[in-house]
């Protein structure tokens, strides 16, 4: 069998190395020796499997974790048809190169990477189950019944059935708890696969998560990072989108994908039936309950879970307002008078700058250290190869940046990320500089790889700048650092330092629990705690606590609880994995055996 682009297309060298790479690792597959085909890969190396022969996400490393999965998965999985899928490149002694292959039940791609004629890192990809392709491009529907029938329905009468007829006489296979860009991205995926879908959301309209937030709320990641499944944002839209022009396309988008959802209707409880494998979930719907069984359940609620709001003494004695980021409405109301703004990431920024703009005295606490990147730094030097308008015009699409994003490892990203924060710095070291004059404690992170390890590590410690930190160099917003809040008092917020701030607003710029969080609201503490804490991958760094696991605990992949499933992360995860999660849960819908390798175990509960 050939593994090359074509078989009578000269290779060059790197092509032919890659081929040859193939073709030796193709062999030992076939011949089901896990021994072998590990031999192939070096010492240090990673193979990080998307659903293709795991069933999961997984990564694995060295050659005996390798041997070890092969032999476990290669009688079911029978891989074959290994074939470059256009000519390899080398650079710096680095053999990178595109492939194909099948397995029994599914086709996938995969990018490879060879160093002294081994494989130093692995991507594999589920892109399509056999038999269940979407309709796209030459198999698309063709929408128009030509000729003459009788009481025809039209499109319009047949979408009304439908949408009538999903969760009250027909069960969803799927229930999606969460509408937001989240939802909405699985949800497209499912109905190109048929798995019936109903997504539940307690706001009125699609997008009313982005505009109930404060009206200069903007994207802080570039256009070209955060484009939905099917649907891209076209050329002329904005770099960086507003909260509202994001709402309105998203509840566009609701309509374009077809999807079935149900607004203002908020889950009360949910509980797994283990005889009948389906979960019994009780909504509230306009005011009115109604149990859905579906057979999976999809928790699609972001990327965090409940807002975390500090006790502190004395704040049911504060007489002014106080709440979390989460629920500030914007700074309208508080002109000339004084907020206390108590975190110092991405909300504690965007809501000082909001509130000042509007005419408040703004003070911000910083109690531990944060990550600062500018937002054309960040651009510059850490998106511009995959996710910018020149990556664009070099032939860069978007499915091709988020796999060569996905092929990288955690175990070794910071190693790529530790140059580029080191680049950011020694760029903007008078601005570093102002900021630290002002007060303000900086981080890079605890092995200094910046912002995007802080993202997944933690889901914190970081802000994009995009104007607030000028507001702080320049004193405009006050800030009091290495200081915790003692107290709060009728009128003031009492540092435990002894200053004594007085506020009319006081608002948690704290962040969010774990996202299993919303299980135990939704299930129970037990599930909650079955499935343990969502995020992080055991760096034992700073908030995201050993052992190392490898992956995001529980995002997109199976969970110990049977049927539940995490769904989140930004425009750009929400986009990319929910590929993968549609995958398995079409799988499942369609009987196909789906045996899991490495099913990740609990190591922490929140």
């Amino acid at each position: 069998m050939s593994t090359t682009l074509e078989p009578e297309t000269a290779l060059d060298a790197p092509s032919r190395t890659a081929a040859d790479w193939l073709s030796r690792f193709d062999h030992a597959l076939r011949s089901g020796d896990g021994a072998e085909a590990a031999r192939l890969f070096a010492r240090e190396s990673f193979w990080r499997d998307l659903v293709a022969f795991t069933w999961n996400i997984k990564t694995v490393e060295g050659r005996d974790e390798i041997a070890a999965m092969l032999d476990t998965v290669l009688p079911h999985i029978r891989p074959e048809h290994w074939r470059l899928s256009e000519p390899a490149t080398e650079a710096d002694g680095v053999i990178t190169a595109w492939f194909t292959f099948e397995i029994a039940v599914a086709r996938g791609k995969g990018l490879l990477r060879l160093r002294d004629g081994l494989c130093w890192t692995l991507l594999t990809t589920a892109c399509e189950l056999k038999g269940h392709e979407e309709k796209r491009g030459r198999t698309r529907p063709l929408g128009a019944a030509h000729g003459v029938e009788p009481g025809r329905q039209s499109w319009s009468d047949r979408r009304e059935a439908e949408t009538a007829s999903l969760g009250v006489t027909v069960q969803p296979y799927v229930l999606v708890v969460g509408g937001g860009q989240g939802g909405l991205a699985l949800g497209a995926r499912l109905r190109h696969l048929d798995v019936p879908t109903l997504i539940v959301d307690a706001h009125p309209n699609a997008g009313d998560q982005w505009r109930s937030r404060y009206k200069s709320l903007c994207l802080h990641d570039p256009v070209w990072y955060d484009h939905m499944p099917y649907l891209p944002f076209p050329d002329h839209w904005p770099v960086f989108a507003p909260k509202d022009k994001i709402a309105d396309w998203l509840e566009a988008y609701e309509k374009t994908m077809e999807l079935a959802c149900w607004h203002s209707t908020v889950c009360t409880s949910a509980r797994f039936d283990e005889v009948a494998h389906e979960w019994e979930v009780t909504v509230e719907r306009r005011g009115c309950p109604i149990t859905l069984r579906p057979k999976q359940l999809v928790l699609a609620t972001g990327m965090s879970g409940l807002p975390n709001v500090p006790a502190y003494p004395g704040a049911e004695r504060f007489t002014g307002e106080q709440h979390h980021s989460s629920r500030h409405p914007g700074g309208d109301a508080w002109r000339g008078k004084r907020a206390v703004v108590i975190g110092s990431n991405n909300s504690a920024h965007d809501i000082c700058a909001d509130l000042w703009e509007n005419g408040a005295d703004v003070t911000m606490v910083q109690r531990t250290s944060t990550m600062i990147a500018r937002s054309d730094s960040l651009m510059e030097l850490a998106l511009k190869s995959l996710y910018s308008e020149d990556a664009v015009a070099d032939g860069m699409t978007t499915e091709r940046a988020d796999l060569v994003f996905a092929s990288l490892p955690y175990r070794i990203m910071h190693e790529f990320q530790i140059p580029v924060y080191r680049a950011m710095r020694e760029r903007d070291a008078e601005f570093y500089a102002r900021l630290e004059r002002a007060g303000f404690l900086l981080d890079f992170g605890d092995d200094e790889s910046g912002l995007f390890l802080k993202y997944l590590r933690r889901g914190s410690g970081y802000y994009i700048d995009v104007g607030a930190s000028e507001l702080i160099a320049n004193g405009s917003v006050k800030l009091h650092s290495r200081v915790g809040v003692e107290a709060l008092r009728e009128r003031s917020v009492l540092l435990t330092d002894g200053t004594d701030l007085p506020a009319d607003l006081i608002v948690y710029a704290t962040g969010y629990g774990s996202m299993n969080g919303w299980a135990a609201r939704l299930i129970s503490q037990e599930v909650a705690d079955k499935v343990g804490k969502c995020w992080g991958f055991g760096s034992d760094t700073t908030k995201d606590p050993g052992p190392w696991e490898g992956e995001l605990r529980n995002m997109w992949k199976p969970t110990q609880q049977e049927a539940l499933w995490f769904h989140g992360g930004n425009l750009h995860q929400s986009r990319h994995y929910s590929l993968y999660l549609a995958l398995q849960l079409k799988a499942r819908q369609e009987g196909i055996p789906t045996p899991v390798y490495g099913l990740g175990e609990v190591h922490h509960l929140s």
